[in-house]
């Protein structure tokens, strides 16, 4: 799933790449071989009280990036932000695993690294996690990590363009007055979450789709809240990503409400929680009957749903969405 909203502890380790609020991983060093700079970065960036929680706006990043590309004296090595996919190692792209196995260093949230098959986490010199609203950190980390000249692979779930750090790694680059060239920056593209979950219901993405998350730490619930009527009210598939947190209860409850005004209570609602891991959970339900599930463990913030447009239908414990072929051929 895409999402780096899921509560995770990490031990603190000091690393001289500026990140100190992660846990380093090495066979037999305790701290980071990245080998420069004094950022500012990252000694703050998990706790709630400190963290701007992935803000990544350039001004944002300007106030804290101190480490720029010419404090960095050895030759940039290369940095790749893979996409895992759902979960399951075999769900992951060829691409993407080789990329990961050519990988000197490897960065991500503590519960993808976690994610990662053995062969991944043996080939690699080191790992380096940082829990919840670690992104900024953990990104700095492995830019830092590629400025000392190591090859570098950042990681999430799903596609790195999707709800993902892709776009803050470059946004960051430019504020170290770097270049993404001058890192050999690549983007390894994965399966985002609502294609991995729509391929466990059936076939409900077969025409229009938006994708809206509800996750407001980033998009004030206003925006989101518009957004969702307007695709609501144009008809389209609706993939809903991290849908509902302790702290986002009332998120849910006003998409639910926003999804009830345009849409007809019996529409199918597909519901995939933790696509692709062990605690994996499918059910299709109709949209009256979603806002009550919040309140139980089928909808967190690994969960992705989709609603249906107003002529998708179960069949066969499936839901379908027709392309319009029936409009054209016989059959």
């Amino acid at each position: 799933m895409n999402t780096d909203d899921t509560t995770e502890s990490s031990t603190d380790t000091e690393t001289s790449c500026g990140a100190s609020t992660g846990d380093t991983r090495t066979d037999g060093e305790s701290s980071s071989r990245c080998g420069a700079s004094n950022s500012s970065f990252g000694a703050e960036s998990n706790s709630e009280s400190g963290s701007k929680c992935g803000a990544s706006k350039k001004s944002a990043t300007d106030e804290k990036v101190e480490a720029r590309a010419d404090d960095f004296d050895a030759e940039p090595g290369r940095l790749v932000a893979v996409g895992l996919g759902p979960g399951r190692p075999e769900e992951m792209t060829q691409r993407a695993r080789g990329a990961l196995l050519e990988a000197e260093h490897i960065v991500g949230y503590t519960t993808y690294v976690d994610l990662l098959p053995e062969e991944v986490t043996e080939s690699a010199e080191e790992l380096y996690d940082t829990p919840m609203c670690g992104e900024v950190s953990r990104t700095e980390e492995a830019i830092d990590r590629a400025l000392a000249g190591n090859d570098v692979a950042i990681i999430g779930s799903g596609d790195p363009n999707v709800y993902a750090l892709a776009g803050l790694a470059l946004e960051i680059l430019e504020s170290k007055e770097a270049t993404a060239s001058m890192v050999d920056f690549e983007v390894v593209p994965g399966v985002p979450a609502a294609q991995s979950c729509g391929a466990r219901l059936g076939a409900p993405l077969v025409n229009d789709t938006v994708s809206i998350s509800l996750s407001d730490h980033l998009t004030p619930m206003p925006t989101i809240e518009s957004r969702l009527h307007a695709a609501a009210k144009e008809g389209f598939t609706i993939a809903i990503y991290n849908p509902w947190s302790r702290k986002r209860r009332e998120n849910f409850r006003k998409c639910c409400e926003v999804l009830m005004e345009h849409r007809a209570p019996d529409t199918p609602v597909g519901i995939v929680h933790g696509a692709g891991r062990d605690d994996e959970q499918v059910d299709i339900v109709e949209l009256r009957e979603l806002e009550e599930l919040g309140e139980t463990d089928l909808v967190d913030m690994t969960t992705t749903i989709l609603v249906g447009n107003e002529e998708t239908y179960v069949w066969d414990g499936r839901m379908v969405t027709p392309r319009g072929y029936e409009s054209k051929y016989d059959y």
